[in-house]
């Protein structure tokens, strides 16, 4: 078992916390079981084309703070590319590289459970995603850091927004699930949180607005990217796919605050906080998180627990396939929604 070559790559979206798993998996392999470390550079474009980084003790030295990625990232979908499984195998096999952890969300470890369980690669996962929607596990590392970027952001907005005695839309991340926007809207104290699991009707909306002026105060309304209205469609960005199918989303908040204003006839202004929730250094959770999940993946490595995911299940990190894991969405069950709703208006 000594002396094996593990590769180590992060896909998708960058996300607080990566480094940290990446530290934890070489410092243990290293010091624990003598094996040594090929990092893999921009998610899977790295395995497809060859293009690795030596990582050894005095590699990650010191990143564990850092927000991004040492590695890299990329949104590359090897089963879109020509003679893309072939080629990953190859690399591998040029590099003798013996197993591969994939740290990702949803479409990075969707790629490895395949290559996992119909094309023999051993592959072991680690749930990386700032939106929290993956169903195998309590939390992923980077959502934690994001709820607290969008929690300080709001409370910012609010003196803002009572000195104009305005609106203020603030529109989060959030693709399918609503965590971001339900934690810091609650977190905040928004006066309406939209999220994408319910369609909102504009008119409701601008009824709780409209309430909250005759309060004396101004509202704050926290919106996902993904939410969309009862009688409308989801607002894109551009029309534009990346290699898995998705489809860039933003504009929701400035739709919203027209819609508002119109309505209304309150001023309403709208701030993005875009990849400001994805960037920077890692709260003290998540870099705890994400240590734990680089020690445990290494020790499913150890074991040749291929095509299973580390996930986090109350205090224990656990192992869960990680087809399983990629199965369905994590997202916001209507009852603890509907908690919050006390606060709207």
């Amino acid at each position: 078992m000594e002396g094996r070559n593990i590769g180590v790559l992060t896909g998708g979206g960058d996300c607080p916390g990566l480094n940290a798993v990446i530290r934890g998996i070489v410092r243990k392999g290293v010091q624990e079981y003598a094996y040594r470390f090929v990092g893999f550079r921009d998610g899977w474009r790295g395995p497809l084309e060859g293009d690795t980084v030596r990582l050894d003790i005095p590699a990650v030295r010191g990143i564990l703070p850092r927000g991004g990625t040492i590695l890299g990232s990329s949104r590359t979908n090897p089963f879109k590319e020509e003679n893309g499984v072939r080629r990953i195998k190859e690399n591998l096999a040029k590099a003798e590289v013996e197993a591969l952890i994939a740290i990702g969300g949803e479409d990075t470890l969707g790629v490895a459970a395949r290559l996992s369980d119909e094309y023999g690669v051993p592959c072991v996962g680690v749930p990386k995603t700032i939106d929290n929607d993956l169903s195998a596990t309590d939390y992923t590392f980077g959502f934690d850091t994001a709820v607290g970027i969008a929690t300080e952001a709001i409370d910012r907005l609010h003196t803002t927004a009572e000195s104009h005695m305005r609106v203020l839309v603030v529109e989060v991340m959030g693709r399918h699930a609503g965590w971001i926007a339900l934690h810091s809207g609650l977190a905040g104290g928004a006066n309406v949180i939209l999220i994408p699991e319910q369609r909102f009707d504009v008119e409701q909306v601008c009824s709780w607005v409209t309430s909250r002026f005759r309060a004396s105060y101004a509202p704050i309304v926290v919106v996902a990217e993904g939410a969309m209205p009862k009688d409308g469609e989801q607002v894109l960005k551009d029309g534009s796919r990346d290699s898995f199918g998705h489809v860039r989303l933003s504009g929701v908040g400035e739709w919203l605050a027209k819609e508002i204003e119109q309505r209304t006839g309150k001023e309403a202004r709208t701030t993005v906080l875009g990849h400001v929730q994805r960037g920077g250094t890692p709260s003290a959770f998540d870099r705890w998180l994400a240590t734990r999940f680089g020690l445990h993946a290494i020790d499913a490595v150890h074991e040749n627990d291929f095509g299973t995911m580390v996930a986090l299940r109350g205090t224990d990190v656990v192992r869960v396939p990680i087809a399983e894991a990629t199965a369905r969405l994590k997202t916001v069950d209507p009852a603890l929604y509907a908690e919050v709703g006390v606060f709207f208006g």
